[in-house]
């Protein structure tokens, strides 16, 4: 039997590569200045005691192979892909949750990596840029989550066009200047993009275009579901599998009810697999029971046609994790005969 834990682990065998010298890049000159998300951020040298905010944040730096330069990580919907789980125990977890101002401020960080909004921005109540800048403290927010509120008034933003793999490679090789490591960045870039490719190539241009639901969670089964919007990282897999996403929404992260997922009618339904418990339905096996038993809902077609796959929840966030989900995808679709 196929685990998600074993599908996330041959995902990644590439990316334990970076110690290919295939992929020169030349050294970093300091001070470097970047722009990102608006703001210019000088660095005067390579960080030493990093703090990734953020699951995304932090598995980039351990995939760049440094967590001898890191601090502290929080926040972490999943847990920790299994090729980095051995680097990622020598880091210290301040939380899996929100940290606090203080407890980030506590470990003496000289650089800050932000995979959200919520964690550095404007309305976050953990920080905002400008406190870590008053103190010279550097930051970094993903360019994946530098989001538009003005057309979509929803508090996770949203995207006038569909996320693409080139935000993350951008986020990667700015990174990879930033703590000077520049041709650990290009060798992660070219796995990355080998990957996509090799999923793209899978998919037969006269295949079926599956319609899709990614389905994060829920507080309850009566409550309304948090789902990938339209030009989400989750449309991204549906486009990159030669399908498209059945929720035409223009927020990030829409809530919708249930008649109007079942008025849908997906052919797919990929279900989030999240590690933090923080609601029942976070386990995939609960949100399976809930699609199979509720009365309405089991008569979607992706439901009769026991369509339905788990994906790491972490896959739906605009992150290294979406690739990983795509191929977790692929495999499970591939099982059931609706993939090549």
């Amino acid at each position: 039997m196929i685990t998600l834990k074993s599908l996330l682990a041959m995902a990644g065998m590439l990316a334990l590569s970076l110690s290919d010298t295939s992929a020169i890049a030349a050294p970093t000159k300091f001070p470097l200045i970047i722009e990102n998300c608006g703001a210019q951020v000088t660095f005067d040298k390579a960080p030493e005691r990093a703090v990734g905010l953020g699951q995304n944040s932090a598995e980039i730096l351990l995939l760049l192979g440094l967590h001898d330069k890191m601090a502290g990580t929080a926040f972490w919907p999943s847990q920790v892909l299994p090729q980095l789980a051995e680097a990622n125990a020598k880091v210290k977890l301040l939380t899996v949750e929100f940290p606090t101002f203080e407890s980030i401020l506590a470990e003496n960080p000289d650089f800050v990596a932000a995979a959200l909004p919520s964690l550095i921005g404007p309305s976050s109540k953990v920080a905002k840029r400008e406190d870590f800048e008053k103190i010279g403290i550097p930051t970094y927010l993903s360019p994946s989550t530098c989001l538009s509120t003005k057309e979509v008034k929803d508090q996770y933003g949203s995207r006038t066009q569909m996320w693409n793999m080139d935000l993350l490679y951008k986020e990667i090789d700015e990174l990879s200047q930033i703590f000077d490591v520049a041709d650990r960045g290009q060798a992660l870039i070219a796995d990355f993009k080998a990957r996509e490719a090799a999923l793209r190539s899978r998919v037969s241009k006269d295949g079926a275009n599956l319609s899709y639901v990614f389905w994060f969670s829920s507080p309850s089964p009566s409550a309304d579901a948090y789902l990938g919007g339209k030009n989400s990282a989750s449309s991204f897999i549906a486009d990159l599998l030669g399908g498209h996403n059945a929720i035409t929404s223009e927020a990030e992260w829409p809530t919708l009810g249930w008649e109007s997922i079942i008025a849908a009618n997906p052919d797919v339904i990929v279900v989030a697999n999240l590690d933090r418990n923080r609601w029942e339905l976070d386990k995939p096996e609960a949100k399976i029971k809930f699609l199979t038993t509720d009365p309405a809902v089991s008569q979607v077609s992706a439901v009769k046609n026991k369509a339905m796959v788990v994906m790491d929840g972490q896959a739906m966030n605009p992150t290294i994790r979406t690739i990983y989900g795509a191929e977790q995808v692929a495999a499970q679709l591939k099982a059931l005969g609706l993939l090549k």
